[in-house]
């Protein structure tokens, strides 16, 4: 979840052995002895060599979250170049040893799974890789190792790259185009649903392409909200991202039908840029929501075809029980290949918007910390104590923990699940803790941004040289420190709020930015 909700609380009250070390590289000592003469004495052999101490091998240890020997990846892949990074964990490119192969892993550090649930999420995303793997649209697993410091989830290698970040970059589709990539998005609903597990966080960031090739595969990557199906079990617990959350799940009640919902939302914003149910905070998201008014009326959607809106409405149907199941949306005349989704492009500001709507929020979100730490003592009064009472070692840092513990004291009855993502939306730089200029940046009252001598300090610690304007490079040294300095991003940020189109972003658009959406 994103600041807005984290705001509101605060505000209101197949292990693989190890390869052993071939006789090639055996550094043992070797023994030659010559043939004795007749009568001349054999001589005695050479003593044994002294024995070891018996200090256990890592991989006679075994490792508390998978409950198998202790493995030393370093043995079986060579980890390479960050792909990226998240709440629970870092991405690697890593090659196999034995046989050169590219695959992605994921390394999840052992000093985040503290709690009993934090592992039983690791243990069953696990499970879930292993028995979806070899479906299509879903990405291969390979297999989980541990050590002493980290747990290692290998699986395919995604080449190329984010979904979205793919069709933005092309310039141009057609409604056809949207339906052979829907077709990918609902079956892996389909397959999931049939093989009893609910995926419960599909957005378009988890779909990536195998490759940089046109007829490339989609492929859904992330599982770490997924859980098993169990007939006759309701769900209760907020998960997902705000744009995609079916309002059953707001209203706490709800089963496998959220995930067609969601994939019915990244339907809408493929054929018109934008998300369904928006608004400037989550709490504004989540009302438009629960209200269940889309628009399919304005611009473009005029130029849309009718099945593809009359698709949308099936799967965008706000009683759960009525909603269209994910085997009968592949059947609709729209969806299927040869049907009736039309070959037109697609409007390019379709596009332009998509690109923004992805942009959204990365600047912002750095702007926000960067305000939260020049605010004066009167400005976060109250807050500061607060931070020191959930601060209870007094490390300077919110764990996890602690931030559970506080919220309990403070009446609050959140799940383990909706406080990790309190946590995800507090913790701006991803290193697995808040500090306290993150815990102000969730925390402070919103009128702190309408104030101007707030905002050219913000605007000041881009802008390096006092030029009046944040250029590309400003840009990037900023972004780069908290890991969204990568050019894609850059690019869609000045995209978006560079209005005049100079290439550098001047206070004026800044403030734009700051202070509105995306619409």
């Amino acid at each position: 979840m994103g600041l807005g909700l984290f705001k509101a609380f605060f505000c209101c009250t197949h292990t693989q052995e190890i390869p052993i070390a071939s006789s090639d590289s055996d550094t043992s000592p070797q023994y030659t002895y010559n043939q004795p003469r007749k009568n001349q004495p054999i001589p005695p052999p050479p003593p044994p060599p002294p024995p070891r101490p018996n200090k256990p091998s890592q991989s006679s240890q075994i490792g508390p979250i998978l409950g198998k020997p202790y493995v030393d990846i370093n043995l079986m892949y060579e980890l390479k170049k960050e792909l990226g990074r998240g709440q629970s964990g870092v991405t690697y490119l890593c090659v196999e040893k034995s046989t050169g192969r590219e695959y992605a892993c994921k390394s999840i550090s052992r000093k985040k799974l503290k709690l009993k649930q934090e592992i039983e999420d690791v243990r069953r995303e696990i499970m879930i890789l292993q028995h979806l793997s070899g479906q299509p649209n879903i990405v291969e697993f390979r297999g989980a190792y541990e050590d002493s410091q980290n747990v290692y989830l290998v699986m395919e290698l995604c080449r190329g790259g984010e979904l979205f970040d793919h069709i933005t970059e092309k310039g141009n589709y057609s409604e056809c185009e949207a339906a052979k990539i829907m077709r990918q998005i609902v079956n892996v609903v389909h397959v999931c649903h049939f093989m009893g597990v609910m995926h419960r966080d599909l957005k378009p960031e988890n779909f990536l392409l195998t490759s940089k090739e046109e007829e490339a595969a989609v492929k859904a990557t992330d599982f770490g909200l997924s859980i098993f199906i169990e007939d006759g079990l309701v769900h209760n617990e907020i998960v997902g991202s705000a744009y995609y959350v079916a309002p059953e799940v707001l209203k706490r009640n709800y089963g496998k039908e959220i995930d067609v919902w969601s994939a019915g939302v990244i339907l809408y914003i493929l054929l018109c840029g934008v998300p369904p149910f928006w608004a400037e905070t989550e709490k504004g998201i989540f009302e438009v929501i629960l209200e269940g008014k889309f628009d399919l009326d304005s611009a473009p959607w005029p130029s849309i075809s009718a099945a593809a809106k009359d698709l949308i409405r099936k799967m965008l149907t706000y009683d759960p029980k009525k909603r269209i199941t994910a085997s009968d949306a592949l059947e609709h005349p729209w969806m299927k290949e040869g049907g009736e989704a039309s070959d037109k492009p697609i409007d390019s500001a379709v596009l332009i918007r998509m690109k923004q709507f992805r942009a959204m929020n990365k600047m912002k979100k750095l702007a926000l910390k960067v305000i939260a730490e020049s605010l004066s003592e009167e400005d976060i009064k109250g807050l500061k104590q607060m931070f020191k009472n959930m601060d209870t070692d007094g490390n300077g840092v919110i764990t996890l923990e602690e931030l559970k513990s506080g919220l309990s004291r403070l009446g609050s009855k959140l799940s383990e699940s909706e406080i990790r993502q309190l946590m995800d939306a507090a913790d701006v730089d991803n290193s697995g803790t808040i500090d306290y200029a993150e815990f102000i940046t969730a925390t402070m009252h919103r009128h702190k941004l309408e104030k101007d001598e707030n905002l050219r300090k913000a605007f000041q610690y881009f802008d390096k040289d006092n030029s009046g304007y944040v250029t590309r490079d400003e840009l990037k040294q900023a972004l780069t420190e908290y890991q969204m300095g990568d050019e894609a991003t850059i690019d869609e940020v000045i995209e978006d709020i560079d209005t005049d189109k100079d290439g550098k972003i001047n206070y004026q658009e800044f403030v734009n930015m700051m202070r509105q959406g995306t619409h």
